[in-house]
């Protein structure tokens, strides 16, 4: 008999949800994302659930992403609306856990990335150890920072989310507490230990305050990053960055250059969008306007392609930031349609 791929179950006052695909580093499919918000649903009005406990099987990843594969190979045949299918419902489920009416905590390991970031980082009580490695890495698959991720974006501080959504930089656990991903550093042997008290008490105030991590690099670097990414757009970013030439530009001018220039402008833009209005569905409303159309339209099939399918990381993105017509990007960003637009309710 198969195992789930995520395991649902009541355990003392909590209701548990385990990622349970730690060879495939527990990337989220349609299927898991669809039983996380049964769950959940389930659970809201059940007095005998007073807090959700989030975590995942294995060592390597809480959750490493969306699992992408199938969009990609349905998207090669012509068919471009499993993705949005696939996604529209994730980021449904992603708007439960960011307004769930009880105590979410998320215990994050190894790689938390993109869909990931989805769940665990809108949880109310987000939990960081020593293996934690944090990113939104979508602008090098053709794709921008989804799954609410511009909402923790637009909230970091100055211009760290800029930094982080154009570049998809992975980030440890003091840097994830200082730009918002993160909000309790405890080292991962007392896990178990923690998530025991809170099934048995049903009380996030046996949460121990944050440890001592090691010391991040984004509150040493934010200077240079509020200068380069405060620039209106990417390009300016990119000249900005060349200007200092500082190792950190250097360093991270050739990130910028490297990934798709269609994603990186997008995903500033839908950064200050949302920070306009930071909501988790505003957010999720935005970004879709992106998403809905990236299969047909933007650099997601070459993305994956390279990083993912063939995996040469020799991705052929259709633009430079040069050569980016103002028109695509603005076409990509335009409202959705009220027949695909998401139902919170």
């Amino acid at each position: 008999m198969t195992e789930p791929t995520l395991i649902a179950r009541k355990e003392g006052f909590a209701g548990w949800l385990t990622f349970n695909r730690p060879k495939a580093l527990n990337a989220l499919d349609h299927e898991m994302a669809a039983a996380m918000e049964q769950a959940l649903d389930a659970w809201r009005d059940d007095d005998a659930v007073r807090l959700v406990i989030i975590d995942a099987a294995g060592e390597r990843a809480f959750c490493a992403g969306g699992d992408i594969a199938a969009i990609y190979h349905e998207g090669r045949a012509g068919n471009y609306e499993i993705g949005p299918r696939f996604w529209r419902d994730e980021y449904r489920m992603n708007a439960r856990i960011k307004e769930y009416p009880k105590p979410v905590v998320a215990f994050m390991q190894g790689f938390v990335m993109g869909g990931g970031v989805g769940v665990g980082g809108h949880a109310s009580h987000r939990i960081v150890g020593d293996t934690t490695q944090i990113a939104m890495p979508e602008t090098g698959i053709g794709l921008i920072p989804d799954v609410g991720g511009t909402l923790i974006l637009a909230q970091a501080p100055g211009r760290i989310g800029e930094y982080l959504g154009v570049t998809g930089s992975r980030i440890g656990a003091r840097d994830a507490i200082h730009a918002g991903f993160a909000d309790i550093y405890v080292p991962e042997d007392h896990w178990p230990t923690i998530k025991q008290r809170l099934a048995k008490s049903g009380d996030v105030g046996v949460l121990p305050g944050s440890h001592t991590a090691d010391p991040g690099r984004l509150a040493a670097l934010q200077p240079q990053i509020d200068a380069a990414f405060s620039a209106p757009d990417v390009r300016a970013i990119l000249a900005a960055l060349e200007a200092s030439g500082t190792d950190f530009a250097q360093e991270t001018a050739k990130i910028i250059r490297r990934n798709s220039a269609l994603s990186e402008e997008a995903t500033l833009r839908l950064v200050r969008m949302t920070r306009a209005d930071p909501t988790i569905r505003n957010a999720l409303s935005n970004e879709f306007r992106f998403t809905l159309r990236a299969v047909e339209h933007s650099d997601f099939l070459e993305g994956v392609r390279a990083q993912i399918i063939d995996k040469d990381r020799n991705p052929q993105w259709k633009w430079t930031l040069d050569t980016l017509p103002e028109e695509t990007v603005a076409a990509l960003l335009e409202p959705v349609p009220e027949s695909w637009r998401i139902d919170f309710a």
